[in-house]
């Protein structure tokens, strides 16, 4: 299913208070939010989302810094770009598209934003689907020379700017094609339409910028928002489900601590999951494997739970 499905989902740029967030969304039934990773866009989901619009309202939005959303001036301490901000970002924007709680997945950075909004919108998140990741605090406590090779963006767009800035705009194009072609999911999963798009991203210095911001947030402030949930035994109430590619790393990094599930399990109490057979890149790789695990997992009931205030409750 090519791009032009998700083309017909309808669209929006809601304001947040601090950027603007853009957002498709299509189909009808308990709502879902959609997030991706580096170095994509929304249109990551393009073909995974029109399947799971056949019983769900799929949301599907750029995170601040990415394709179409907006890119807020950064601060010292990286805070603009930590996601904790960008949980907060996609609070108000359900909210404003009339869903005070909701179910969301997210791959890659988009899954630490999930993750971080099950913690600090409890009342919010329904279910959690984290897709080839572990917490950003587990993964730089266990990070060693293997990783820092592997997972290169890491630790290299993490430094002081502008060296990572300067590089990125040096040679946009190896940047992406590292990332898409060292993760285990093949070149031809992405078509040049994708490529474009992806490329178009790292092509724009501003947002280049934010992009190094998200990661220097991670190496410093997430770690610290992690760290104190880890002291404060703050863990995630909701159902999780853990996706992760078999041809990828968290596959086989992890067996003594006995994999990814039980690295979850120490940051939730109700934990499933299992591995897609494919890369890092599965929901673009393997579409349909990854709506099925999905659509099996968001289709269970879930209690009703107090949605909380609405933090902004003005129409987007």
């Amino acid at each position: 299913m090519g791009p032009a499905a998700i083309d017909d989902f309808e669209t929006a740029e809601i304001q947040t208070g601090e950027t603007h967030i853009f957002a498709r969304w299509s189909g009808s039934g308990p709502p879902i939010l959609l997030l991706h990773g580096f170095p994509q866009t929304h249109l990551m989901w393009r073909s995974v989302a029109p399947l799971l619009a056949r019983n769900f309202t799929v949301v599907c939005a750029d995170l601040r810094g990415y394709g179409r959303s907006g890119c807020p001036a950064s601060a010292p301490d990286h805070a603009t770009y930590s996601k904790r901000a960008m949980a907060r970002d996609m609070a108000i924007v359900m909210e404003r598209l009339g869903y005070p709680h909701f179910s969301v997945a997210g791959h890659d950075r988009g899954g630490r934003v999930a993750y971080r909004m099950a913690l600090d919108h409890p009342t919010r998140i329904d279910r959690l689907a984290v897709l080839d990741i572990l917490p950003t605090e587990t993964v730089w406590a266990r990070a060693d020379a293997r990783f820092a090779l592997g997972y290169w963006p890491w630790s290299l767009l993490a430094q002081p700017e502008p060296l990572p800035e300067r590089l990125l705009a040096a040679a946009p194009e190896a940047i992406l094609d590292a990332a898409l072609g060292e993760w285990g999911s093949p070149a031809e999963v992405f078509p040049p339409a994708m490529r474009s798009a992806y490329l178009e991203t790292l092509q724009d210095p501003e947002r280049v910028h934010a992009i190094c911001e998200e990661y220097r947030a991670a190496a410093s402030l997430d770690r610290t928002h992690d760290q104190a949930d880890v002291a404060g035994r703050r863990r995630m109430d909701c159902p999780v489900l853990a996706l992760w590619g078999a041809q990828g790393a968290l596959d086989t990094w992890y067996p003594e601590a006995g994999g990814p599930l039980a690295l979850w399990r120490a940051w939730a109490g109700d934990v499933q999951g299992h591995a897609i057979d494919a890369g890092h890149f599965f929901p673009e790789e393997a579409p349909g494997p990854t709506a099925e695990a999905l659509t099996r997992f968001f289709s269970v009931p879930v209690s009703n739970h107090p949605a909380g205030p609405l933090l902004h409750p003005d129409p987007p």
